[in-house]
Formats: C-alpha cells, sequence, structure tokens
C-alpha cells in the first residue's frame, strides 16, 4: 500500500510477526513505517497515534476525542499488548478501567502518551455536533504536539468518518477501526473512560437524573428526570429541540 504527501513517496508495510497475513493473532494490525524523500533521502516516521471519539449521540454532557500516540521503536510492545485485547466496545466498564491503569502505567514507563479533549454542550448547541468533534479532536492532537509530536514525522489512524487537520499528511480513516487498529482502540479506551468519569461527577451535582449511570445518553430514565426537573445547564437543547420535533 502506498500513500502520498509533499515530501515524496510514503510506503507502508504491515508488520505480520510470524503469519504472512494482515492480521496478528488478535484482529488487530500493526505498521512497519518508513518514508522516503523521492527515494533518495529516509525520513523515518517516529509516531503512530491512534484516534477516536466518544460522546457523539448523548442529550447531556461533552463530547470526546481521546488520542493515543505510540513511538514506532515500541512496536514489539504494542504488539504484545494486542494478544488477548477484545474489542475496546464489548469491554465492560471494569475491563476499561482495568486499560486505564494500563495506559496510565504505560504513559509514565514512557511507551506511550495520551490526551482527552471535550467539547461542552453549549458549543455543541452553538456550532453543530460535528464542527464540534472537529474542534475536539484538534485540541487534543494539539495536546500531544506540546510533546514534540509533530505532523510531519507522524502517522494517524482514525476512527469511522473522522478526519485529522490537514498538516497531518499521512493520516487514514478506518471504518471500526477500533475493532482493526490497536491505536484506535486504546484511543476509544481513554475518551469513554475520561467521559465516564465527568458524567460521574456530573451525577453527583445533579443527583436527579442519575447521570452516572448512563452518562447522558436517552434512557427512558433520563427523559423521566427531565419530564420531571427540567433540564440543566449541560443538557444540549439543540438534541432535545430534535427529539421532540420528530416526537
Amino acid at each position: 500500500m502506498k500513500d502520498f504527501c509533499s515530501d515524496g513517496v510514503l510506503i507502508w508495510d504491515e508488520y505480520t510477526s510470524q503469519r504472512k497475513r494482515n492480521r496478528v493473532g488478535t484482529g488487530y494490525r500493526f505498521w512497519v513505517l518508513v518514508c522516503y524523500d523521492k527515494g533518495v533521502k529516509k525520513i523515518p516516521v517516529q509516531y503512530l497515534i491512534g484516534v477516536d471519539e466518544v460522546g457523539r449521540g448523548p442529550l447531556a454532557g461533552p463530547v470526546a476525542v481521546g488520542a493515543v500516540c505510540v513511538h514506532i521503536k515500541h512496536q514489539k510492545i504494542l504488539e504484545k499488548w494486542g494478544r488477548g485485547f477484545r474489542d475496546s466496545k464489548k469491554l465492560s466498564a471494569r475491563g476499561r478501567e482495568e486499560w486505564m491503569v494500563k495506559i496510565k502505567k504505560a504513559e509514565e514507563d514512557g511507551f506511550l502518551e495520551y490526551s482527552v479533549a471535550f467539547v461542552s454542550s453549549r458549543v455543541i448547541d452553538k456550532k453543530g455536533i460535528a464542527p464540534s468533534i472537529r474542534t475536539a479532536l484538534f485540541q487534543s492532537l494539539t495536546s500531544l504536539e506540546k510533546s514534540k509530536i509533530q505532523p510531519q514525522i507522524s502517522r494517524v489512524l482514525l476512527d469511522g468518518g473522522l478526519r485529522a487537520p490537514v498538516a497531518y499528511e499521512d493520516q487514514k480513516t478506518i471504518i471500526k477501526g477500533d475493532e482493526k487498529e490497536l491505536v484506535i482502540a486504546l484511543a476509544s479506551i481513554v475518551a469513554k473512560v475520561t467521559r465516564d468519569a465527568y458524567m460521574i461527577k456530573l451525577g453527583k451535582k445533579f443527583p436527579a437524573y442519575g447521570f452516572e449511570k448512563h452518562k447522558g445518553y436517552g434512557t427512558r430514565a433520563h427523559y423521566t428526570a427531565i419530564k420531571k426537573h427540567g433540564i440543566t445547564s449541560h443538557h444540549r437543547k439543540s438534541f432535545l429541540k430534535k427529539k421532540k420535533e420528530r416526537g
């Protein structure tokens, strides 16, 4: 597979370990990343970044975008991590918490870095959900850039329909990416766990709504609470309006 950038041709070969297939035992793919500048000068791509969003559809709370960055030299560690890893969306809350502990430990050990950015319900009402996700995505990558993780030496893998800023010339959007790429799955976990923790705190502030249980999603209990108590400043008025219009 080949991708192109202004610096020349980027050639990407899948790391197949002991198997001559696209996938390693877990179903996740690992990449050997090398960039050739017009066939003359080797420009190493140093970082692999996974990106995913959480909280697109809830009636309340922020949308979150997580980004996980692994240095290419740690690729074998990433492969080892992938063994036994299940689809991040099929993990229980406890399972995600356990993986979050591992991710934090890996960050402390210098194996990876991660960031999570929120965009509030107020901004979602003002700008819409798609622009808000783009803003959160930009902020999460910008946070990584503060650690000298620059777009020119990074490859970004994104879930679903997400796109990174144009400065990240080498990027790929993958449908169901959290099932296929471990770095995307890890990004999904950090976004989900961080947002859930925020909603649990919100539940303590507004105990009548049960945010700690449904995390802002449109459950029957949530609609009942809204009908009884009205909305909070953390509810997405634009979402509730659309729901009302649809009946």
